[in-house]
């Protein structure tokens, strides 16, 4: 693709960027396919091959409207169109500079910024969440069935086990994730210990950064994200192999720790290092499969088949495909076939909130997915997925580093 960038973006870091991703895509239209939104919707400017000429032109210094922004705000992030993409456009990043340029272009309203902003704050308040959360939890068989639906059953966390090992690891902790499944890490925590490696959370560890970014509080996020890594450091000097994320939204989120802070001459070999030590805690298991092999030696196998979702952070941000089907399946379990199983279930962050009927559309269509085969349950690697398909589906749904602790207790 030929480009012209304006003069006030086309010598910046983020310009510079934006130029080589956009001079790779070769207008082939194998993105569309992949589309969630494209395919909902039929509209070229829902698009990932739509919205990178929408962007082109923003930052050609064309004029911009509301409707440009309609069009970003639409896209998921999912990322499938990168799995697609043959030439190698890096999608993700370039949306995220072409919504902060066209945000600056086309000021948000009022409302519109107010409630992205009370966003911002409730799912980052930490312990005024957990608040809201028990008292939703409390009234929730008085609220409207759509609502209730929304408030989550409480989760056990269960024991943490002691640090023993001379073998450790850090875990992120994430915003929402200990008020909503503390089960998850505890479950990892448990996990991990049995296969010699002890798990430890940092009480300064919180967000990723994520929620804010995406959000177009990039400032923000970056000032977090090097918070992160000073909580983190101590425990990296001191010998910690490896940061555990268990919710891969936040796994991709880590990942691009290096390239959002390259530029930052404190942070920036730090921030290389967090990202290339951070793995999914399916790649930590797959990694001792031959220890986890001895302790499931002799069970026998799991008699109702189950369901797992890939979350796409995990298959297009981290571009991991398989690890964790190929952990349940040696751990004894029977994975029910899902169709389309590329496909979004529209959680996407705060993308459930601030796009609910898109959003409500590739829940619909995921769940009866994900329950066509008949599976006892239903499994992913994401918090917000979790959430998100547990409000439309008729079977449970956990994490599935959760079943593959009971199935070694």
């Amino acid at each position: 693709m030929q480009t012209n960038l304006a003069d006030w973006i086309k010598d910046t870091p983020e310009g510079r960027e934006a130029d080589a991703i956009l001079r790779k895509c070769v207008h082939c239209g194998f993105c569309l396919a992949t589309c969630p939104t494209y395919n909902l919707l039929g509209d070229e400017l829902d698009s990932p091959r739509g919205r990178i000429y929408l962007m082109k032109q923003a930052l050609e210094g064309a004029p911009v409207t509301a409707r440009t922004q309609v069009h970003l705000d639409r896209c998921l992030t999912c990322r499938a169109c990168e799995t697609t993409c043959p030439s190698g456009v890096q999608y993700g990043r370039l949306v995220d500079i072409g919504r902060e340029v066209v945000d600056r272009k086309v000021p948000r309203g009022f409302a519109d910024g107010a409630f992205r902003r009370l966003l911002r704050f409730a799912f980052l308040s930490g312990p005024l969440f957990a608040f809201g959360l028990g008292i939703g939890r409390l009234f929730r068989s008085l609220l409207p069935s759509a609502l209730a639906k929304q408030v989550p059953p409480k989760r056990e966390a269960g024991a943490w086990p002691a640090a023993r090992h001379a073998r450790r690891m850090i875990v992120l902790d994430g915003c929402v994730q200990p008020a909503l499944a503390p089960d998850i890490n505890a479950a990892t925590a448990r996990v991990l210990d049995r296969l010699g490696i002890s798990l430890v959370s940092v009480p300064q560890s919180g967000c990723c950064g994520a929620i804010e970014y995406h959000l177009n509080a990039q400032g923000a996020a970056l000032d977090r994200i090097r918070r992160q890594i000073d909580a983190w450091w101590p425990h990296l000097e001191a010998g910690a192999e490896a940061i555990v994320v268990t919710a891969s939204g936040c796994g991709t989120m880590v990942a691009e720790y290096g390239h959002l802070l390259a530029r930052d001459p404190v942070y920036a070999q730090k921030a290389a290092r967090v990202s290339e030590l951070a793995r999914d805690v399916g790649q930590v298991v797959a990694a001792e499969r031959e220890a986890l092999a001895k302790l499931l030696a002799g069970k026998p196998p799991v008699a109702e088949p189950v369901a797992y979702h890939a979350p796409c952070s995990l298959q297009h941000g981290l571009k991991q495909k398989g690890i964790v089907e190929s952990i349940l399946r040696e751990a004894g379990f029977t994975l029910t076939l899902v169709p389309d199983a590329h496909a979004c279930c529209g959680s996407a962050g705060t993308y459930s909130i601030l796009q609910s009927e898109l959003s409500g559309q590739l829940l619909a269509n995921k769940v009866k997915a994900l329950e066509s085969g008949s599976p006892s349950a239903i499994c992913t690697s994401n918090i917000g997925c979790l959430l998100h398909i547990e409000s439309g589906a008729s079977r449970p749904v956990s994490h599935w580093i959760g079943l593959l602790d009971d199935r070694l207790a």
